[in-house]
């Protein structure tokens, strides 16, 4: 059932104004638009609702039997049009975004601070999922863009690349590769490894890499989460390879330049295609991508230097 809200608010305005012409004048609409809305209002209830003379307006039968009801009901809809208002003044504005966890964990707090400064009024939700996950978030408009890695997707999102990211060996401060400036793949033969596995994909990316050559590795472990194969490297289980983001700045782990080959991954910004940012969801995305840029390692100049050095 339609609900003649217009109809009713002229029918109202009549009665209250004292006539067509001050009902009109009310509404900002011509005496013509107000006779309509009455019309069509009266045709739906199939009943007539004002009398109407030459001189007057009164109400019939029907219409004053209307009145109080749609009296209540418009006083209804004020309090609440009102109250929703308010609410939307008051109420924080929610912006989501999604981000891989090993770029979120570690990197993101000083993008996300200033962010708040700028636009104290904005609440900031964070999707910290996985790859194909953050495709899905936004893809289904759940998040505005997604902080992830340049790969295909199903969904036909805009893939804007802003860096690549090199995995690094993540090893004890005290094992014997520490003291080296960076590693070539073949020192890891005989060292007990930890291999990350999907969710992350990262496992897929270094088999790649690799080729044939990581069948002489030793994978004694494997998690799905970044986090904990960082967690069994400090427990002394064995060394593990990971994007460089992924250890927090300061972290009692060091971590060192994989070479021969030297992999990478590409960060990108996932949005709808054809999708416009609003100036607040823009400057939260180059906020973030600022300083996870300024977390990325300066390995091409030391890889230059080490990469024709002999090795133990």
């Amino acid at each position: 059932m339609q609900i003649d809200f217009l109809g009713m608010q002229a029918f109202l305005a009549i009665v209250e104004q004292g006539g067509f012409q001050q009902a009109a004048a009310h509404l900002c609409l011509s005496q013509t638009a107000v006779s309509h809305r009455i019309r069509k209002l009266e045709a739906s209830l199939g009943v007539t609702l004002l009398a109407r003379t030459t001189r007057d307006v009164t109400l019939t039968d029907a219409g004053r039997a209307l009145l109080p009801r749609v009296r209540g009901a418009m006083r209804e809809f004020e309090l609440s049009y009102d109250a929703l208002r308010q609410h939307s003044k008051t109420a924080p504005q929610w912006l989501a975004f999604g981000c891989l966890p090993t770029l979120a964990a570690h990197r993101i707090a000083p993008a996300l601070t200033r962010f708040r400064e700028l636009h104290p009024a904005i609440a900031v939700r964070v999707f910290d999922n996985s790859i194909q996950e953050i495709a899905e978030l936004t893809h289904a408009e759940t998040t505005l863009f997604g902080i992830s890695v340049a790969t295909s997707n199903p969904y036909n999102l805009a893939v804007e690349p802003w860096a690549d990211e090199p995995f690094v060996l993540a090893c004890r401060p005290d094992h014997p590769l520490a003291a080296h400036e960076a590693i070539h793949w073949d020192q890891l033969k005989g060292e007990t490894l930890i291999r990350i596995s999907l969710p992350a994909g990262n496992s897929t990316a270094i088999d790649d890499a690799l080729g044939g050559r990581r069948l002489a590795l030793r994978w004694s472990y494997e998690t799905q989460h970044t986090a904990v194969a960082l967690n069994f490297v400090r427990a002394g289980l064995g060394l593990t390879v990971v994007p460089a983001l992924s250890v927090a700045p300061g972290d009692d782990l060091a971590t060192r330049p994989l070479l021969q080959p030297s992999i990478s991954r590409r960060l990108a910004v996932l949005t709808r295609r054809g999708a416009v940012l609003s100036e607040p969801a823009r400057t939260l995305r180059d906020l973030l991508v600022d300083a996870l840029r300024a977390g990325l390692p300066s390995h091409a100049a030391l890889a230059s230097r080490v990469a024709d050095e002999p090795h133990e």
